[in-house]
């Protein structure tokens, strides 16, 4: 059983405020489509891995991008990421510096690339 508590990523402005939020803490955007099977396979291995106290500040945000595609877009557009799903972007000081994709997702390597900061 995860113990994770998600905020939802749901608007293109509440994307501008987490931009402008990454530089006080760790943004960590999780993007899920809700009709892939490697994406819920993705999502249940981090779930499962997630320490909140050992991740600190670090702030978990979920995208549905089947629900919320124009948010997803602006996430590529706006961090110059190519779209992928499932897709990990860690957002640090207004832009992303590190993002992982499919099976490359991985709990403790984001957790390696967190304790660098």
């Amino acid at each position: 059983m995860s113990n994770m508590k998600w905020n939802t990523l749901d608007s293109v402005e509440e994307l501008e405020q987490l931009k402008q939020k990454s530089h006080q803490q760790p943004i960590i955007i999780f993007k899920h489509s809700t009709r892939c099977p490697i994406s819920h396979m993705a999502l249940s291995w981090f779930e499962r891995s997630w320490n909140g106290e050992e991740m600190g500040a670090a702030e978990p945000w979920y995208l549905d991008l089947i629900q919320y595609r124009p948010v997803s877009s602006q996430v590529a557009a706006e961090f110059g990421v190519q779209h992928e799903s499932p897709q990990l972007l860690l957002i640090e000081q207004g832009r992303c510096t590190y993002h992982r994709s499919h099976s490359n997702i991985s709990y403790k390597e984001l957790k390696k690339k967190l304790d660098q900061e």
